[in-house]
């Protein structure tokens, strides 16, 4: 088989309202709008830099059995992120900017539909 580079995961998290969810993520995280599927959208994608990511909606009907994911997105510095995001509002009182025991230094909160986005650097050795 010849040697293949995967290059990009793009996880597609769900929303009940897919165009209040694009505002939190371009107004709040600085992504950008890269896809929505029409006026009112039910699909869209954003991207900052070089992560994507899509956003799906479900039927509040069916909300309480969608499982929210928890994404993981390393950054360059972190610390820097974090002072950035820390005076929007976003962050639940206990949100701290912690070392964990697998050695990297992360910060995370849930978006407006409860998806757990962690922000994290690795610390090296």
């Amino acid at each position: 088989m010849p040697d293949l580079l995967l290059e990009a995961v793009n996880p597609v998290l769900p929303s009940r309202d897919v165009k209040a969810a694009i505002q939190f993520y371009v107004d709040k995280l600085d992504f950008k709008l890269s896809y929505q599927d029409a006026d009112d959208p039910r699909y869209a994608s954003i991207i900052r830099d070089r992560v994507e990511i899509h956003l799906r909606w479900h039927d509040p009907s069916s909300w309480d059995r969608v499982e929210r994911p928890n994404i993981r997105i390393a950054v360059c510095d972190v610390e820097h992120l974090y002072s950035v995001f820390q005076p929007l509002g976003i962050f639940a009182s206990d949100t701290t900017l912690r070392d964990t025991a697998f050695g990297t230094r992360e910060f995370g909160f849930f978006d407006p539909d409860g998806n757990l986005l962690t922000f994290y650097s690795d610390l090296g050795e």
